[in-house]
């Protein structure tokens, strides 16, 4: 089985998340969040394969999330403005991104995964 697997490289959930998936056997193609963040595009493809709200895929706990105040901003942005946010810069989007045929997960989350994979 393949990912594509979206992360922050010095992340340490996303370093656990990946151990975890090759220790499952799956083979995780790398994307650089930062460096090559998904276009609006690709977010919009994401989320609709996702089937999961936007608001999930916010970092809502990293500092730029956090500095920028969205916590009381997101509710009055159309889908688009959020889009285009989350397209501005990956540190905004919650990672890793795990990419699968048929499935996205969002962060790391163990009972998805092996769902997935077993």
């Amino acid at each position: 089985m393949k990912c594509l697997f979206i992360e922050y490289p010095k992340c340490s959930t996303c370093k656990n998340a990946k151990k975890y998936l090759q220790d499952l056997g799956v083979e995780c193609e790398s994307r650089d969040i930062v460096n090559n963040t998904p276009s609006v595009y690709e977010l919009k493809e994401i989320i609709d394969k996702s089937g999961e709200p936007i608001k999930k895929f916010f970092n809502t706990s990293g500092m730029l999330y956090k500095s920028m105040g969205l916590k009381d901003k997101l509710d009055n942005m159309t889908y688009d403005e959020k889009i285009e946010l989350l397209a501005s810069s990956g540190m905004l989007i919650k990672r890793p991104l795990i990419i699968f045929d048929k499935d996205i997960v969002i962060g790391f989350k163990k009972d998805k995964i092996n769902s997935i994979v077993k």
